[in-house]
């Protein structure tokens, strides 16, 4: 295992900034849900602190894990506090004239419940005035019912204010893609890793996801423009909006009158991701990296800097260094790929020449890939602009890998033969040609015993090699799969069933990712026109099925057309139902829904929608 010469491993920066202004811990920094299960327990980090780097683990990211431990209530400036080791995110608390603003609220509602808990205990019962969503990924608004309620939004207690475009791409994430995007972050945050020097030790932005309630309160106000300025609760706020950067829907935020920065998770103590390998939007690496230099330039004298992962950054120097460099490194993964793409190299020749940064971003820890890569960075802006096709004819057609993999293997003379090559090479240190040839054979003959095995000690050593934290993961949740199956982890139901969650999204929302589950080629056969009356929320809508395809439209289908079956009910029944917590027989039995017409054509609609497997393969067919 090697480190890099040019960093400094005596600079202990780093360490001392991620504990400063420690007020109070959670002893023992272990949360349950209202049934008694732990969603969140950070001290299971506990050996990152208290024992020397294993030969298993990259030293940077066993260093970075370390500083990410760091749990409890922080200062960061006179009425600036933020919650931190509670979660995968940060939650920071901003006090006002009569209460408190408080910004991203963590992941699940029982971990920002125990985090204001642990803030009101030092600093007082102040209410809630104002809830901010940085951005649209889940870790910064699934708690937010354990920070206010609907109640207090509905009635004007509490604004809660998130960038333009928010709930739009909220919803496509969290929800649209949700399932696929669910079960890949099972390996890209080591969902069913024992947390251990051969198993979980973080990802550079964090240590862990907690597990508990998600939920979602719609924005009551949206932040259009950059320079726009407002107040809530006497705390003056300027942001500045950074669209299809970290996140579709992203902001930042200046604190002029005590010279603090929020910047969302545009900066962090790692290099981010362009292409998240759970799967998400490209994000723009270019406008990432310019969105930085307006930062610099609109708020200038900025002395503190603070984010929604790691640690805050102190003094004005220091400040315009972590956004300087943070700038550079996207901006030189952006402008290095582009050039090499235009001499003709494809994405992962790209990712070979383009191994580290140069000059101070070489030796700057704030840049280290913990989290993004500069390898699947680059493959990704390669993938903003030209696609997954490299423009190679022979891969224009490609046989599916099952396909491929059996051919491959006949042509290298059956598994049993390839594997003793493999075996060979494994020997020998070429483990990610090991990990390609008996992919191979995994492919065609998925039971082969020896290949899986030797491929499950492939991915562990490449796994303990990585300094990025979602690579060791991948490995070695690919070698758990090979070994014991791709059953899930507890805890890993889909979080948009939630009612909290489906409370938060519009009755249009609500259709459209019906929409996305609709079997179609078994829906061609049918067409179903369903009228929903929400009385609750004085809202009509249409669901119409043809041609393969569910469209939902507000108030009465176009032409006349009569519906075969009309539905009446509350959305709160609706939510419920899609929640399994209830049915639409027993609606109707209840009273709770009214069924005119047709009630076969409402289980004809649910008979065409797929339901997405929580678990499926990936690290085999």
């Amino acid at each position: 295992m090697t480190t890099t010469p040019e960093l400094d491993w005596n600079d202990t920066t780093d360490r001392d900034d991620a504990t400063r202004g420690l007020i109070d811990r959670l002893e023992p920094c272990v949360i349950r849900n209202d049934a008694g299960r732990v969603v969140w327990d950070n001290d299971r980090w506990d050996f990152l602190t208290k024992e020397e780097c294993p030969q298993t683990v990259h030293p940077g990211l066993w260093r970075q894990a370390g500083h990410n431990t760091a749990q409890g209530l922080f200062e960061v400036a006179p009425g600036f506090y933020q919650v931190r080791g509670l979660d995968v995110s940060n939650m920071t608390i901003v006090e006002g004239d009569t209460g408190v603003v408080v910004i991203d609220p963590l992941v699940s509602k029982e971990c920002a419940a125990a985090g204001m808990e642990l803030y009101r205990r030092n600093r007082g019962d102040r209410p809630v005035r104002a809830l901010v969503y940085t951005h649209s990924h889940g870790d910064h608004f699934g708690g937010a019912l354990g920070v206010t309620t609907a109640e207090d939004v509905a009635a004007g207690r509490v604004e809660i204010v998130a960038p333009e475009g928010f709930m739009e791409h909220a919803v496509s994430e969290n929800v649209f893609a949700g399932p696929a995007m669910r079960r890949r972050a099972v390996y890209m945050y080591g969902k069913s890793l024992a947390p251990g020097a051969e198993g979980m030790v973080g990802f550079g932005i964090a240590q862990g996801l907690s597990t508990g309630t998600i939920g979602l309160l719609p924005p009551t106000r949206t932040i259009t423009r950059t320079g726009e300025e407002l107040t809530l609760d006497g705390v003056r706020f300027v942001f500045q909006l950074a669209p299809d950067a970290e996140a579709p829907s992203e902001m930042n935020f200046y604190f002029p009158d005590h010279k603090v920065l929020l910047i969302a998770e545009m900066v962090n103590h790692t290099l981010h991701n362009v292409l998240t390998l759970r799967g998400a939007l490209v994000r723009d690496a270019r406008a990432w990296a310019t969105y930085i230099t307006e930062c610099i330039q609109i708020f200038a004298d900025a002395d503190v800097l603070m984010g929604s992962h790691n640690w805050p950054t102190w003094g004005h120097a220091e400040v315009r260094r972590i956004l300087t460099q943070q700038r550079d490194a996207y901006a030189y993964l952006h402008d290095q790929t582009v050039r090499l793409m235009n001499r003709g190299l494809t994405g992962p020749e790209i990712a070979e020449e383009i191994t580290e940064f140069p000059g101070e971003l070489g030796s700057a820890w704030n840049v280290r890939g913990y989290y993004g890569s500069l390898s699947h960075n680059v493959k990704a802006v390669y993938q903003r602009y030209m696609g997954w096709f490299d423009g190679n004819p022979a891969r224009l057609w490609q046989h599916p890998p099952t396909e491929q993999a059996k051919r491959y293997v006949d042509f290298m003379g059956g598994a049993d033969a390839v594997v003793v090559r493999a075996r060979q090479s494994f020997d020998g240190g070429d483990l990610r040609w090991v990990a390609e040839v008996l992919n191979h054979v995994l492919f065609a003959d998925p039971n082969h015993s020896e290949a899986r095995e030797l491929q499950a000690l492939t991915f562990e050593q490449l796994g303990y090699a990585q300094e990025n934290g979602v690579w060791r993961n991948f490995y070695l949740t690919g070698a758990q799969e090979l070994r014991a199956g791709s059953e899930g982890p507890a805890g890993s139901e889909p979080h948009h069933q939630s009612p909290d969650m489906l409370a938060g999204l519009t009755t249009e929302q609500i259709f459209q990712s019906m929409a996305v589950r609709l079997d179609g080629p078994r829906a061609a056969a049918h067409r179903l026109l369903l009228r929903w009356e929400f009385e609750d929320i004085d809202e009509v809508w249409s669901l119409l099925v043809g041609n393969g395809v569910l469209t939902p439209m507000r108030g009465d289908a176009p032409d006349g057309e009569a519906p075969q079956l009309t539905l009446r009910l509350d959305r709160a029944t609706f939510n419920r139902i899609l929640a399994r917590q209830t049915t639409f027989t027993d609606g109707i039995g209840s009273g709770a829904v009214v069924a005119e017409g047709n009630a076969g054509v409402l289980t004809t609609l649910y008979g065409l929608l797929e339901e997405p497997p929580l678990h499926f393969a990936i690290a085999l067919p």
